[in-house]
């Protein structure tokens, strides 16, 4: 749980600017995003394979670029 407190003379925007930079930082959205719907082990796999594969086109792609 991202926790924010407010600092003497610190606006409202600045303070929630910071409580959005915690939580992106901490991870809480994509775990709820990736919670949303049950995926069974078998797709999480099959999805991992893909973008594994898919980094590793880009990596070669990028180096054959240099």
């Amino acid at each position: 749980m991202a926790h924010v407190s407010l600092k003497p003379n610190e606006s409202q925007e600045s303070l929630l600017r910071r409580f959005r930079k915690r939580v992106t930082n901490s991870g809480v959205l994509s775990t709820v995003r990736r919670k949303r719907w049950y995926i069974s082990k078998s797709e999480l796999r099959r999805i991992e394979k893909k973008k594994a594969i898919r980094r590793a086109r880009r990596r070669q792609r990028n180096a054959t670029m240099r």
